[in-house]
């Protein structure tokens, strides 16, 4: 078993920065992939981007975030994490992160074992 718990969401101006971290306990050793989720209000869940667990540290983003978003990961610290530049209104919503025992963290969410609880980002002037 793995557990995930996000942090670091909140309320940021339009062109503002936030950092999102999620703190994985448990079997983190299992941990392969790992990715960001958002659900806006009224709107299904999509994948905002995504990091694999070898060497090369692949990830995949949005199209929507590309250049403002970077994901990361520190594995001795077992914590993800998600720089967010340059928010926009249309950001706003819950984040969620995602960790796979088996999936290499590509974009499909139901290839992931495991889900944080959330942290709000409300971006608005």
């Amino acid at each position: 078993q793995v557990q995930l718990v996000e942090s670091g969401g909140g309320l940021v101006q339009p062109g503002g920065s936030l950092r999102l971290s999620c703190a994985a306990s448990g079997s983190i050793l299992s941990i392969n992939g790992m990715g960001w989720f958002r659900q806006a209000p009224g709107k299904e869940r999509e994948v905002v981007a995504a990091i694999s667990r070898g060497g090369r540290r692949t990830t995949w983003y949005v199209d929507s975030v590309k250049n403002r978003f970077t994901i990361s990961r520190d594995d001795a610290k077992s914590t993800m994490y998600l720089q967010m530049n340059s928010l926009k209104p249309e950001d706003t919503g819950v984040y969620y992160c995602a960790a796979s025992s088996t999936y290499y963290g590509g974009t499909y969410s139901q290839r992931y074992d495991y889900w944080g609880q959330g942290t709000q980002v409300t971006v608005s002037s």
